[in-house]
């Protein structure tokens, strides 16, 4: 049997399409710290952007008919971000203004903050429980 070298993959970045693009890039800047990378804007309107925090980035894309009802586009997905101590990044949401429930550690092992952003996708912040966190 040959084995052949195959590409390395090195990041994975969600494109989430959602009714109101502008309100979800304040959420994603203002209250979780994210950062523009980049955007398209057609006619001088936001359509398209990526956004960065830290290793994680997503795209955000304003939705049209052909996207489906809002309702129904996340679905049954979550995005989980790792992070190294999700209680500093529940003290960093909080002084942004956002108003969440604390970090609750999850029956195999990870401490979690969860939230929903304004395109109703849930979003979820963990850490493994012991690694500065309070135990809930």
């Amino acid at each position: 049997m040959t084995i052949t070298k195959t590409a390395i993959v090195r990041e994975l970045v969600p494109l989430l399409f959602v009714d109101d693009i502008q309100s979800c890039v304040d959420f994603y800047i203002h209250k979780l710290g994210f950062s523009m990378e980049m955007k398209w804007e057609p006619g001088g309107k936001l359509a398209w952007c990526r956004l960065r925090r830290d290793q994680s980035a997503i795209m955000l894309q304003q939705a049209c008919a052909e996207d489906g009802p809002a309702n129904q586009r996340g679905r049954g997905i979550g995005f989980y971000f790792n992070c190294d101590d999700v209680n500093a990044m529940y003290a960093d949401v909080l002084a942004r203004g956002l108003k969440v429930d604390p970090p609750k550690a999850a029956h195999y092992g990870e401490n979690q903050l969860s939230l929903r952003d304004p395109g109703e996708y849930s979003l979820i912040f963990q850490s493994p429980v012991g690694n500065h966190q309070n135990k809930q």
